[in-house]
């Protein structure tokens, strides 16, 4: 009794400990408990790599400056034994690094914040022309020539004149002129901006980074501005767009190069970011004060590190589900663990095309495991066996779905291949012992349950208070806990006991 007594005390202290320490980070940090209440901010990370050759090393980065849409809040860097400093060369405004002697891999970082902002647009005066040299012979100049009459034909002004031009340019099946500027220029963007200088219309290219949330190993995308006569407007060559779209960075502007290093080789610059739902005037105490809060915060965490975070902080609202599911419902379920693995799937994949690629994947996985079962492989063969065909089916349904008009298709790769593998092993298993209604109770049952979880993961208020407010987890412990020293009667066994009640 007492032992009993002194495990409900532990169960409500580690409760109410979470729900403590979130109220106290709250009035710390001014972080809200529901979402909604705050400007949207977001955190990119700029990565440099290269590989230092044992002297001196400098490396620049190019840095946004003038940002339609953004604002930018903070900056700062990370690369512990160079130094650092923000310059401006000849206009464009750079992050450079200096290191006295340097070999080996080396990685460097530059994290800035960006708040969403209205920004007006204002006219800009004639700019000063760059210069986009072509090296074409006597019959590429001529095929240029001919392109440009045909597009300034069929428009009106810079804007129309461009968005003709890059019709022509994507068109499936080009004429025999554009075939033959295209042959020879395979940076679309560039010959964009060639014929744009023939035509007399200023251009200069642009590298934008378009945000989604908890992405990373980003690139940049390569985009052409022209100018109007009273503004610069923005083009995208590969579809012919005009305008900033929604969650577009433009990170780089002009001809000058986005990285050099000197002292390195093979050099290259990616991007990570992640969508912040926390107050923008609290954003700074929360990263940079000396609270011990805002030490213990995931926030201080490198951008790839917090939108791993960001998941694995809703796996025990997931464990609770599964628990409650098993002990207090009493549904079966295929293992512990794969209905939360599948809910995170769900995650990226969205709720229906993740079901239909699940019971197909299983469903011929289970068809491909009856046939190794009349080999008399070991058990280790036959499910290293499994895992390569699991990554055949899915290669094989995300060509399909391409070819069907289904992006979704291509992302039933984040499924855990060796759960899914080790799944249908199991089930194989399961159908030959116990028959095919065990594999179907199971196997519903799973999905039943990661369906659940991905329904609460989905929620907005449960994602906010799980990567903002860590410490309430320890109330879902709790709640693991006290229903682990459940030992009445599931709700599903209610129907074998009716008769008896009746009684």
């Amino acid at each position: 009794m007492n032992n009993r007594r002194t495990f409900y005390a532990m169960v409500s202290l580690l409760a109410l400990c979470g729900v403590l320490v979130a109220v106290l980070r709250h009035l710390e940090t001014g972080i809200p408990f529901t979402p909604g209440q705050e400007r949207s901010v977001w955190l990119v990370e700029a990565r440099v790599d290269f590989v230092a050759t044992g002297g001196p090393v400098t490396a620049s980065l190019s840095l946004p400056e003038v940002l339609p849409g953004f604002e930018l809040y903070d900056e700062q860097a990370a690369s512990p034994g160079y130094g650092f400093s923000i310059v401006t060369e000849r206009g464009d405004r750079r992050a450079e690094w200096t290191k006295r002697e340097a070999s080996g891999a080396q990685s460097l970082y530059y994290t800035a914040q960006f708040v969403e902002a209205e920004t007006v647009e204002q006219p800009t005066p004639e700019p000063l022309r760059e210069s986009h040299p072509a090296y074409w012979d006597e019959a590429q100049e001529l095929a240029a020539e001919q392109v440009i009459a045909r597009v300034r034909e069929t428009s009106s002004d810079a804007q129309s004149f461009t968005r003709e031009l890059i019709k022509r340019l994507n068109t499936p099946t080009p004429g025999q002129n554009t075939a033959l500027l295209k042959s020879d220029e395979t940076d679309q963007p560039a010959l964009l901006m060639m014929l744009l200088d023939r035509a007399g219309i200023a251009s200069r290219s642009v590298m934008g980074l378009y945000l989604e949330d908890a992405r990373r190993r980003q690139s940049l995308t390569p985009m052409v501005e022209i100018h109007t006569g009273q503004r610069w407007l923005l083009f995208n060559p590969a579809t012919g767009e005009s305008g900033v779209p929604p969650h577009l960075l433009l990170w780089h502007r002009g001809g000058v190069s986005l990285l050099d290093v000197t002292g390195g080789r093979s050099s290259h610059v990616s991007f990570s970011m992640i969508r912040q739902t926390v107050p923008a005037e609290q954003l700074s105490l929360a990263h940079n004060g000396s609270t011990l809060f805002s030490k213990l915060g995931l926030h201080l965490l490198p951008i790839e590190e917090q939108s791993m975070f960001k998941l694995l902080m809703l796996l025990p609202l997931g464990a609770v589900v599964v628990v409650f599911m098993r002990v207090i419902i009493g549904l079966q379920t295929a293992g512990t663990f794969m209905p939360i693995l599948i809910s995170l799937a769900f995650l990226q994949t969205s709720l229906l095309p993740g079901l239909i690629s699940f019971v197909a994947v299983v469903s011929i996985g289970l068809t491909l495991r009856g046939y190794l079962s009349r080999l008399n492989l070991l058990l280790v063969a036959r499910i290293a066996t499994l895992i390569v065909l699991v990554i055949f089916l899915i290669s094989a349904m995300s060509i399909i779905g391409y070819h069907l008009g289904y992006s979704t298709g291509m992302t039933i790769t984040f499924f855990p291949m060796i759960i899914i593998a080790w799944t249908i092993e199991r089930m194989s298993i399961l159908w030959e012992e116990e028959g095919p209604r065990d594999v179907v109770m199971q196997g519903g049952g799973s999905l039943a349950v990661a369906v659940i979880a991905y329904l609460l993961m989905q929620s907005t208020l449960l994602k906010h208070l799980s990567f903002n407010f860590p410490e309430l987890n320890l109330v879902l412990l709790a709640l693991i806990l006290a229903m682990g020293q459940y030992t009445g009667y599931k709700l599903s066994e209610l129907r074998r006991f009716r008769a008896m009640i009746n009684q």
